[in-house]
């Protein structure tokens, strides 16, 4: 399970999270990664910043702590997290070359097997 991320992408996440401490534990600080959505258009990701990792997180050691919600792990492996300047939300954006368009249990996305109950539906 490896959620991969761009260099410029982990400076700016360490540079935040380095500058956002504020007297928490610093230990467990990082990012926490989950699928929220799924359907027509593709995956819906959502990157926060956590000192409080939930108890079943996946935890993906490197220069920028990641945890991954156990749920969404299946569907996060493989996906790059890149930095794009100008971008009107966080900046971060999301891509998965492991999904594909059709599935053929009903779902117009996937990641990995096709089975219905690794699919989210929208």
């Amino acid at each position: 399970m490896t959620v991969f991320l761009t260099e410029i992408a982990e400076l700016r996440l360490r540079t935040f999270l380095q500058g956002s401490a504020k007297g928490e534990n610093p230990t467990q600080r990082g990012v926490r990664v989950s699928v929220t959505d799924g359907g027509c258009s593709g995956y819906q990701y959502a990157l926060d910043i956590t000192s409080e990792p939930k108890p079943d997180d996946v935890l993906q050691e490197g220069r920028v702590r990641v945890y991954i919600d156990r749920q969404s792990a299946p569907l996060l492996d493989g996906v790059l997290i890149n930095y794009v300047e100008g971008l009107t939300q966080s900046g971060f954006k999301f891509s998965n070359p492991n999904a594909t368009e059709s599935c053929g249990c009903g779902q117009s996305f996937k990641a990995g097997d096709c089975s219905p109950a690794g699919v989210p539906c929208s």
